[in-house]
């Protein structure tokens, strides 16, 4: 016995008790200065935007995997706040969130299915985020606005899907959200739950297995789509989590965003491709940019969208093809871009 150890319940600091994970999210850089200081970039510092009112954020699990002293590097440049963003074109609501709210916190654009922003917290801030403007104070889910969208899904016979989405639902503990899927799962029309995230390739240690357990243990046929747009972001933790969801029965897709600069071209695309496959992962979707205010620099022309998607089916099987899709309010779906 050390000697401490009696007293060890009064010598652990507020927040030790914290999931590792969580302590992690705490610890996430959000000042541009340490970020370039940690990454060996401090000659950047004039060409980064150092009070973005979206702010830099990104967990120690993340900056592993960026190359040190490499200002190109794919995954640093979704993070870098730089001062293109300034320049921007685009609008707030790229993809006009807020006509498709028949209750607070509640999306429908498409037949069958309905989105729930669950929360506004990410673990990392995507400089291309679409919902990077979105009012998540006045049209996310309190107690008060859960009760109206779950009344309005209860009234909703042919919705069948709900869909969590944020900001990152994986960022809720495991209380809360399972505690909203408990809720969900309560509607007797539902049978299918989708979640939306980037933490297991941002923050992998969130996958927990109790996390594991609680999914698996649900009653609907639940799908973990992940967003993930390099294969640099795939090391051997985040290829762990990965596998063990899918041993856990949940199907796992990709969707990615074509990034100028990042992964605009067929063989990144297709290395992706693979190494999601031997993580037990299928494409879904790559989506052409949507036109957000700030992240309009990683725009790729639809022609060389085109183009990069042909040369992509020469070198793939189509099962491992991702749908290249913009996203057009009023549409019936993703309007997919065909390749000729």
């Amino acid at each position: 016995m050390s000697a401490c150890s009696s007293n060890s319940r009064l010598a652990v600091s507020p927040g030790q008790n914290r999931p590792h994970w969580k302590r992690q999210l705490q610890h996430a850089v959000s000042n541009s200065h340490e970020l370039l200081r940690r990454l060996g970039l401090e000659h950047l510092s004039d060409r980064i935007e150092h009070g973005s009112p979206f702010p830099l954020r990104a967990p120690q699990a993340y900056l592993d995997k960026i190359r040190y002293g490499d200002e190109n590097d794919p995954l640093l440049l979704q993070i870098l706040p730089q001062l293109q963003e300034n320049r921007s074109s685009g609008k707030q609501d790229p993809v006009q969130d807020l006509r498709f709210m028949p209750a607070p916190g509640l999306l429908h654009k498409y037949h069958g299915r309905a989105l729930l922003i669950a929360t506004g917290a990410c673990a990392v801030h995507c400089r291309y985020c679409f919902r990077r403007h979105y009012p998540y104070a006045d049209a996310g889910l309190s107690a008060r606005q859960l009760d109206e969208s779950l009344a309005w899904l209860q009234q909703q016979p042919d919705i069948d899907e709900a869909i969590l989405s944020g900001g990152d639902p994986l960022a809720l503990d495991d209380e809360r959200l399972f505690a909203l899927i408990a809720k969900l799962e309560s509607l007797p029309q539902l049978r299918y739950l989708r979640i939306h995230t980037r933490l297991p390739v941002v923050l992998p240690d969130r996958i927990t297995p109790a996390f594991i357990d609680s999914l698996a243990a649900s009653r609907f046929r639940t799908t973990v789509v992940i967003h993930c747009n390099h294969a640099n972001e795939i090391a051997d933790n985040e290829a762990r989590v990965l596998n063990q969801l899918h041993q856990a029965g949940v199907t796992l897709l990709n969707q990615s965003v074509l990034l100028k600069g990042v992964n605009d071209d067929a063989d990144t695309l297709a290395h992706l491709s693979k190494k999601l496959h031997d993580c037990k992962v299928l494409p879904y979707y790559l989506h052409c940019l949507d036109p957000v205010q700030g992240g309009m620099h990683f725009e790729v022309d639809e022609t060389d969208a085109v183009r990069i998607m042909a040369q992509l089916r020469a070198r793939l099987p189509g099962y491992l093809l991702p749908r290249l899709v913009r996203e057009i309010p009023d549409s019936d779906s993703k309007t997919a871009i065909s390749v000729i």
